[in-house]
């Protein structure tokens, strides 16, 4: 039986007392500390990026010389020099292409995508939006990812689950399933690591 939802758990606490806009941070953190992602001077991508709490973290990790670009279809607050922020609809490959072109970017080596549909709390429904959402995000990564790049996606497991990790594994030789310590107990997220 899955633990009540609470609002305001310990890792949302954690999160405003680091000054972090979201709890979702930590799962940022833990995927960065098991694989590596994020490095100095690199060119980072992150789908569905509001309210910014990535693109804070990432921001960091990069350094002044390295840019991260977030893309949403809300408005994000201003974070850092070296963050740009777009508002973006992702599944419109002419606008993301345009968003980095606005940077002088070919590509990026590493996106990221945090990306939850609207839930409507019927489980078949919202897991098959996750996995339109993944299908956009990797369209993304085959057109606009460098060679040797990575993308990282947040996905709901469910009835078309395997189908796409088939899709993944058919573009990356190596991925990787993975679930986080900040997901919510009663979450159904996993999060696909995928290297080319």
């Amino acid at each position: 039986m899955p633990k009540p939802y609470i609002p305001n758990d310990k890792w949302s606490q954690r999160a405003a007392k680091e000054g972090y806009r979201a709890r979702s941070v930590f799962k940022l953190m833990e995927l960065d500390e098991r694989f590596h992602l994020l490095a100095y001077n690199m060119h980072v991508l992150d789908l569905g990026a509001a309210p910014g709490s990535w693109l804070q973290y990432a921001g960091k990790k990069i350094g002044e010389s390295g840019h991260a670009l977030g893309l949403d279809l809300k408005e994000i607050d201003r974070i850092a020099p070296n963050v740009t922020t777009r508002i973006c609809d992702i599944t419109d490959l002419v606008q993301v292409g345009t968003a980095l072109q606005s940077l002088g970017w070919k590509h990026a080596d590493l996106v990221l995508s945090d990306l939850a549909p609207n839930t409507s709390g019927i489980k078949d429904i919202d897991q098959w939006k996750s996995v339109e959402l993944c299908d956009a995000v990797l369209k993304i990564a085959q057109r606009f990812l460098k060679n040797r790049g990575t993308v990282v996606m947040k996905i709901f497991r469910g009835r078309d689950f395997d189908a796409f990790i088939q899709r993944v594994r058919a573009l990356f030789p190596a991925i990787k399933i993975v679930t986080v310590k900040a997901s919510r107990d009663r979450s159904r997220e996993v999060y696909v690591v995928a290297k080319r």
